[in-house]
């Protein structure tokens, strides 16, 4: 599906972004990673080159341009162009106003907000040399709807929701399609943090909410990835994605 395309994936050492990195590959494309985790993405790629899949990691800190400048100059020059990216790297922060700090709040919003603009920023140029350049923005059903708590997470993937379709508008004319994925609860290590700061029987509780009583697994997540970067979505721009379980159908 996805043979000869070169596509960019932020945090894509672990978690949903490791799953997204292997199922691009698998369908055939040549996927630049990057990622602030050095060692485990050191190790993906040993792995999935081990396997035959054309992979190369990249060191990058999402929240820094420069960093996002260096891995563009270097697709640049090992393949001139960028059919899709997918900024996917994002951290968790359960804090209410009560507890959040003013630390907790830049950080995240740097890390889920800020670097979908630096990335596309510089990923940019190499879009515009694509003949079907696609954007997949990774926000969170909490980009959709609110939480207890999560004020800085809530606030950063909601931003990452309208940037979306600013994008998606903004660049449509030029042939840049853009869209977001909302992902519920997928089983990551993300995930398994979060439940660890709840009380006794929330994973049942979360089941029973769910329509599909279960958490999703990472790769399922990674089929809606391989399909926005895939031609198969030619005319899909500026939509919301919801992979939930239906979690948010009854609200």
């Amino acid at each position: 599906m996805l043979g000869g395309k070169v596509i960019v994936v932020s945090g894509g050492a672990r978690g949903m972004g490791a799953a997204h990195v292997r199922r691009l590959a698998e369908e055939g494309a040549r996927v630049h990673f990057g990622d602030i985790e050095d060692d485990l993405g050191e190790k993906l790629c040993a792995t999935l080159t081990s396997e035959g899949l054309d992979v190369v990691f990249h060191h990058l800190d999402v929240t820094d341009s420069e960093s996002w400048q260096r891995i563009m100059t270097a697709v640049d020059e090992s393949d001139s162009r960028v059919d899709a990216l997918v900024n996917n790297a994002g951290i968790l922060d359960m804090a209410g106003l009560d507890d959040a700090t003013e630390h907790t709040w830049r950080r995240t919003i740097d890390v889920n907000q800020t670097s979908v603009f630096l990335g596309t920023k510089a990923a940019l140029p190499l879009l515009r040399r694509s003949q079907s350049p696609s954007i997949i923005n990774v926000s969170s059903i909490f980009g959709l709807v609110g939480g207890t708590g999560y004020i800085a997470y809530t606030a950063s993937k909601g931003a990452v929701s309208t940037m979306t379709k600013s994008m998606a508008f903004t660049y449509g004319p030029e042939g840049v399609r853009c869209n977001s994925i909302h992902p519920g609860y997928i089983q990551t290590p993300m995930l398994d943090k979060e439940l660890g700061e709840l009380p006794a029987g929330s994973v049942e509780t979360i089941h029973e909410q769910i329509p599909l009583r279960r958490f999703a697994r990472a790769d399922e997540v990674s089929e809606v990835v391989v399909f926005l970067a895939s031609d198969r979505s030619s005319y899909v721009s500026g939509a919301e994605i919801v992979i939930d379980g239906g979690l948010l159908a009854g609200r």
